[in-house]
């Protein structure tokens, strides 16, 4: 049997049993798959090469499904395959047709969209938020050229996907790079969810777009099995020096089965007589393609032999060696840093201590100091410019730490809030990705509240609530006071295997620690011990506490001071303190609220005991102001202000 011919028959074996699967689970999007029979089928049994039984084996090319409601497709071939599944890693098994009927069963591994967290290993990222694929299959790229691998990476996009800016943030990122190792793969069945595409989808305007953006297109049909062959025998063919390719396919949503073409069907399973009638219209298909089933004309090859590099990482120095060492020992001796910079130093020591750390940055590496990494010759190679697109910034990460790098990703912390969806769908990834947003909160001042992150903890406070996939905390939300602290946790975050965001601040501030402080994820810092009130805060309003405890002092109140750096954190241990302090708490932010308070608040009410709890908060929209004080004031968060507030609290007035 032909090539041609022994596609088809698999093809049809796959979209039938698509169908059957999307039936049974009462869900799903089976005219989707069916629009990508052909493509997944010349993909996972001829052009890529892999070994089901290890999918996650390091040089094997990869599939990223951007458009991961078409996901029965995949698990079909992989039950047909018997792709290795399970959520433990020592003990997987071969996927049967029994597991993808257990499509969507929320005992089943066989999940609604792609996640490897959920026992599909074969996939590197939770994909079915739209626009987010293409940015992770470009990370599996950057990571394979690091580690000097021959791993291709074929990425799958829906035509009404492409609408997603951020698919267009990784073309400019895979042209700019010259990933030729990554090959979009746009799926242009004319409909989306409620109507036809916008003609700005259109197969003929999509491949426009491509080249305009830098890359080559390939149009084909795609469900013409040697225009697809083809297609990757030119993408297999590519070297460093050429220009990236993308291949745009025009197929039809339901392909083979009539019964199920057109609008109407997107989302929704045939059952009964129109499942039954697509059945035989795909048999019908069958019989005009071909006489018999595939025989051995589908091989599929092995990947590159791969042999593990010897670990080099060593014991990174700490902040003053790391200072002296790079010429800062001046800067070390006035006693003060911003955290921002000492986030910079910890990163290029890191990048020094361990291969696998690499830094991402968007445009901002001056103001963030990752330049200091980017800088070093010993290291930039694993730097990586993202520019002015946090968004596809934070997705080249999850797939970067698919391909086991620890990726570090800075930006201004104000707009790491754009890259919301992209960091949620990481962490359901399992994604290690460290996040670090600088110049946040009011102080930042002058530039004025367009440049300032303030709902950012509250975000990021939310999913600290929950627990991943290993047990842990969602994300751990870190908020260094000063250079000590920004710097021990940056190495923190990096021995963490999961998602951390730590917050940075653009002034230079007071040393309060020094290298015998230990800090640790989900501890805290008792900075003052008072008996009267506790006063919890971290970051720079720390400093501003830190100056109300002298004014209470003079007026008889005797406060203790906790910088509460990271959430979670204990909450036995800090209720203890507040009833050493008669029950009364006072919390105090430069951010909107939601944040630190809350979750004092509570920790408070879960443990059933009585508390009096003030929180002092932005409560209302910043401005520019000249200097600190000037915002802090204009805010009502400064030390004057929390002076006032904790004596209310004690009933004693303060001038």
């Amino acid at each position: 049997m032909s090539f041609e011919a022994a596609v088809h028959a698999k093809a049809i074996q796959l979209d039938k049993l698509s169908l059957d699967m999307c039936a049974a689970a009462g869900s799903g999007h089976p005219t989707t798959a069916l629009s990508l029979g052909h493509i997944v089928t010349v993909l996972m049994y001829h052009a890529m090469r892999w070994v089901p039984e290890a999918p996650r084996y390091p040089t094997s090319d990869r599939l990223v499904l951007s458009e991961g409601h078409a996901v029965p497709i995949v698990y079909a071939a992989a039950a047909d395959l018997g792709v290795a599944i399970g959520r433990d890693p020592n003990s997987m098994r071969p996927m049967t047709v029994q597991d993808a009927m257990t499509l969507r069963q929320v005992d089943s591994v066989i999940d609604g969209h792609p996640n490897p967290m959920e026992g599909f290993p074969f996939f590197d990222a939770a994909t079915g938020s739209l626009g987010q694929g293409l940015s992770v299959a470009a990370g599996l790229g950057v990571a394979a050229r690091i580690d000097g691998t021959d791993r291709r990476v074929y990425c799958i996009i829906g035509d009404g996907e492409s609408r997603e800016g951020q698919i267009w943030e990784a073309m400019d990122f895979i042209a700019d790079r010259r990933l030729t190792n990554v090959l979009p793969i746009f799926n242009c069945n004319e409909y989306g969810q409620a109507d036809k595409v916008s003609h700005q989808q259109a197969a003929d305007t999509i491949a426009k777009k491509c080249q305009a953006f830098g890359l080559t297109p390939v149009t084909i049909d795609g469900h013409d099995p040697k225009a697809i062959r083809e297609a990757c025998d030119k993408f297999h063919k590519l070297g460093p020096s050429d220009a990236p390719m993308a291949i745009v396919a025009k197929t039809v949503k339901g392909w083979g089965a009539p019964a199920i073409q057109g609008g109407g069907w997107h989302g929704k399973p045939a059952t009964g007589e129109k499942l039954q009638q697509a059945h035989e219209e795909l048999d019908a298909a069958r019989v005009g393609l071909t006489s018999s089933l595939a025989g051995d004309e589908l091989k599929i090859y092995p990947p590159t032999e791969w042999k593990q590099p010897a670990a080099a990482v060593s014991e990174p120095p700490t902040m003053s060696a790391a200072m002296k060492a790079f010429d800062m020992g001046t800067v070390l001796a006035t006693g003060k840093l911003a955290t921002r910079k000492a986030y910079g130093l910890a990163l290029r020591a890191l990048g020094r201590s361990n291969p696998e750390v690499v830094a991402l940055d968007a445009d901002v590496r001056n103001s963030t100091f990752a330049e200091w990494f980017a800088n070093d010759r010993e290291i930039n190679a694993r730097y990586v410019e993202c520019r002015i697109a946090e968004q596809n910034m934070f997705s080249v990460g999850a797939g970067l730490s698919a391909a086991g790098k620890i990726p570090f990703c800075s930006t201004f912390a104000k707009f790491v809030t754009r890259g919301y969806d992209q960091i949620e769908m990481a962490i359901n990834s399992g994604a290690n990705l460290k996040i670090v947003g600088s110049h946040a909160g009011i102080s930042l001042a002058a530039d004025g509240p367009s440049q300032m992150s303030l709902p950012d903890v509250a975000w990021f406070r939310s999913l600290s609530t929950m627990r991943d996939h290993r047990g842990n905390p969602g994300c751990y939300l870190l908020q260094p006071s000063d250079a000590y602290s920004a710097y021990a946790l940056t190495m923190v975050m990096a021995e963490y295997q999961g998602a951390c965001y730590m917050r940075t601040l653009r002034p230079e501030v007071e040393f309060l620690y020094d290298e015998k402080t230990v800090f640790n994820l989900g501890k805290f810092e008792v900075l003052t011990k008072g008996r009267d009130l506790l006063i919890v805060s971290a970051g720079y309003m720390v400093h501003e506490c830190n100056k109300a405890i002298d004014v209470l002092d003079k007026s008889g109140i005797d406060a203790t001071l906790v910088d509460l750096y990271s959430i979670p954190f204990d909450a036995d241990a800090l209720l203890d303190l507040a009833n050493e302090n008669g029950g009364n708490i006072l919390t105090v932010e430069d951010n909107y609220g939601a944040g630190l308070g809350s979750a004092v608040a509570d920790a408070c009410t879960e443990s059933g005991d009585a508390f009096t709890i003030e929180q002092m908060f932005v409560r209302r929209i910043p401005k520019s102001a000249k200097t600190e004080d000037e915002i802090l004031k204009y805010c009502g968060l400064h030390h004057s202000d929390i002076a006032k507030k904790a004596a209310t609290m004690m009933g004693v007035a303060v001038g």
